[in-house]
């Protein structure tokens, strides 16, 4: 059946599907981009669009109380622990067309194709789309599936605010985008989301699908480093001069060299500072006070901590070279994740019956599936991204490209479900 039912995914439909939702927020200009950040009308209407898709395919729709949107497929004879697949609609400003939507649109043709097929799936299959994936304007992102997963509480979720002071709750209500109850994706048999790859390996390779093997584990530090502010040209030159900047940007450059040096046997492993702040950021003064945000990056735990180490040796060494004081605080830990090993089986058991050829990765960035793993059996898949472009109106994934994801997609959707 799984042949059958790649044969009948059309790539036009999907991608019909996904244009369509990138009018939504779309902006003028170069590429094809889109702003439509959760509790915005361009995301109101996204979701809109979304439940009519579902429910022109026969779905049940329901919506939980943060937002989450499932269109649940149940087709006679189907019962047990359903198989879902999905991803988010919510954007950065300014971002692309295919982050999210591909997934969730892709969900949706793997049902459309299963049913043209004539498949008879064993078990129900929900497609789904997460609230606040991107965590553009509410918490930290990734937020819809911590609370289907159980990760967050409703009530936190709802409380949160963005910059204007404006809870997700009052958000979710002006939008019409607030239902009942809590998704449980716990309750699912397994999951699998199709995404864009925001990178540039399977465009090198020639492939069109990445069948993601694990997730990196990601952790955020804030460290700061506490000099002393004087008069820039009245202060002389040398160890009595407690320059915040000179001490931080020592921290910065170790990092690198810290993350450069663990690539060489985990080529995985990354670490970025990509915030500095510095006080009074003025000309004329001996900066006092700098604070940096650190972004670790690996598959593998144990590069996580030696480049956590890493950094807190370069803190301790400017401390004792320099003269200032310094603090780290730890605001992220996730683990790396990987992903279940039926679910990669099925994803390359389909590629092979359809045809498509795929290929192992691991995912540098964070996905709803990193939460959805720690509940139930999940995976991951992969379409190019052309020259790794993501998160811009440059962002394009090719509509074959999209067509021959969903076959995989499809193939592995109906393994899964017992089709």
């Amino acid at each position: 059946m799984g042949m059958d039912v790649a044969g009948h995914v059309s790539g036009e439909r999907l991608c019909a599907d996904i244009e369509h939702n990138g009018e939504f927020g779309g902006l003028d200009g170069e590429g094809r981009g889109r702003t439509a950040p959760t509790g915005s009308e361009a995301n109101r209407r996204c979701r809109e669009f979304l439940r009519e898709r579902l429910a022109d395919a026969g779905l049940v729709v329901r919506v939980d109380a943060v937002g989450n949107v499932v269109g649940r497929w149940e087709p006679p004879g189907a019962s047990g622990a359903a198989v879902a697949s999905g991803s988010h609609l919510d954007s950065v400003p300014a971002g692309g067309v295919f982050d999210g939507p591909l997934g969730v649109y892709a969900a949706l043709e793997a049902v459309r194709a299963m049913q043209d097929a004539g498949a008879e799936p064993s078990r129900p299959v929900e497609v789904v789309s997460f609230t606040e994936e991107e965590g553009a304007t509410f918490g930290p992102g990734l937020l819809g599936s911590s609370v289907a997963t159980g990760a967050r509480s409703v009530e936190n979720a709802l409380a949160l605010t963005d910059e204007e002071g404006r809870t997700l709750e009052a958000a979710l209500e002006a939008t019409g985008a607030r239902g009942e109850g809590r998704l449980d994706a716990a309750a699912w048999d397994a999951f699998l989301e199709l995404h864009v790859e925001q990178h540039t390996r399977l465009e090198e390779q020639g492939v069109p699908v990445g069948v993601v093997t694990d997730i990196t584990g990601i952790t955020h530090c804030t460290a700061t480093v506490e000099g002393e502010a004087d008069h820039a040209g009245a202060t002389p030159m040398g160890p009595g001069r407690g320059d915040a900047l000179a001490a931080a940007s020592e921290v910065v450059l170790a990092v690198e060299a810290a993350a450069e040096r663990r690539a060489e046997s985990d080529p995985a492993a990354v670490g970025t500072v990509g915030r500095l702040d510095v006080s009074p950021n003025a000309t004329n003064v001996v900066p006092g006070r700098a604070e940096l945000g650190i972004d670790i990056r690996s598959v593998e735990a144990d590069s996580v901590a030696a480049l956590v180490d890493a950094t807190e040796d370069a803190l301790a060494a400017v401390e004792s070279e320099r003269g200032v004081t310094t603090t780290v605080e730890t605001d992220l830990d996730l683990d790396p994740t990987p992903m279940a090993e039926r679910v990669q089986d099925a994803a390359r058991a389909a590629g092979e019956r359809a045809g498509v050829a795929t290929t192992p990765l691991h995912s540098g960035a964070a996905h709803d599936t990193m939460h959805v793993a720690g509940v139930t059996d999940a995976g991951m898949l992969f379409a190019p991204s052309r020259d790794g472009v993501s998160h811009s109106p440059r962002e394009w994934t090719e509509p074959d490209d999209c067509a021959d994801a969903t076959r995989v997609l499809a193939g592995a959707l109906a393994e899964l479900a017992g089709a």
